[in-house]
């Protein structure tokens, strides 16, 4: 079955926070309606070889049978995804995005990437979400984020430019938090510019602002890496009781 487009006029959103799981499977079944349409719905062992692909994924994860079903009891409960029944031998599954969370096959292609890997760099987004979506560069990508932020859906974590790092507004409040305070601390309100620059002024520092936006992309990469290592480690010390 294939990924289908939403219905017009656009549905009031009907989104809430997710708890870590939750994400991961809701973002699994929006990743492979659009990557392997062929394989979709997805069955229940489907949901968990998703979940805990080693690919595409941050944090890693090993999800037991039992915590993809309790996620997916929930997010039905949510109406989020719904079950369909099997042809006599398995149930799949299938979600609901587009009228849960109120968006469009590209905003749905970039809600997707930040479920299944969390906060990331603008160029980072743009070039994982095109495995979904063709968004060509970051000037396809401004106005879809945009549009997301004005849906309360995605936030910056740094100030913005095409370097700086987003992810979106389904975590809960003490996840946020935590999250907010590695990336700086206080919330970045400031929009995302999106009008591009006449071709004139292109013309003129286009040679100049190539070699310092690549370093900057590449500072801001490297931040991103650093604060989820940092993360990692805290969770290990907390298991080891460090």
């Amino acid at each position: 079955m294939s990924d289908p487009s939403p219905a017009e006029p656009e549905p009031a959103a009907r989104w809430q926070t997710l708890e870590k799981n939750q994400r991961r499977v809701v973002g699994v079944l929006v990743e492979k309606a659009k990557t392997t349409p062929e394989n979709y719905p997805l069955t229940l062992n489907g949901l968990i070889n998703g979940s805990n692909q080693k690919s595409n994924r941050y944090p890693q994860m090993q999800l037991e049978e039992e915590r993809v079903e309790e996620a997916l009891d929930q997010l039905r409960a949510m109406g989020a995804v719904a079950l369909i029944e099997g042809d006599g031998r398995v149930d799949k599954h299938r979600h609901l995005l587009y009228d849960w969370l109120g968006v469009d096959k590209m905003e749905l292609a970039v809600m997707a990437e930040l479920l299944l890997r969390g906060a990331q760099t603008l160029g980072e987004l743009r070039g994982r979400a095109a495995r979904m979506e063709p968004i060509r560069d970051i000037g396809q990508l401004r106005p879809i984020v945009d549009s997301l932020r004005q849906k309360g859906l995605l936030i910056l974590l740094t100030p913005s430019g095409r370097g700086c790092i987003v992810t979106h507004a389904l975590y809960q409040e003490q996840e946020l938090v935590k999250l907010r305070a590695e990336y700086g601390g206080a919330p970045v309100d400031e929009p995302i510019p999106v009008a591009a620059p006449s071709p004139q002024q292109e013309e003129t520092v286009a040679s100049d602002e190539a070699g310092l936006q690549f370093l900057r992309d590449e500072v801001a990469s490297l931040r991103n890496e650093v604060g989820k290592l940092r993360s990692e480690l805290q969770n290990l010390n907390q298991q080891l009781g460090v």
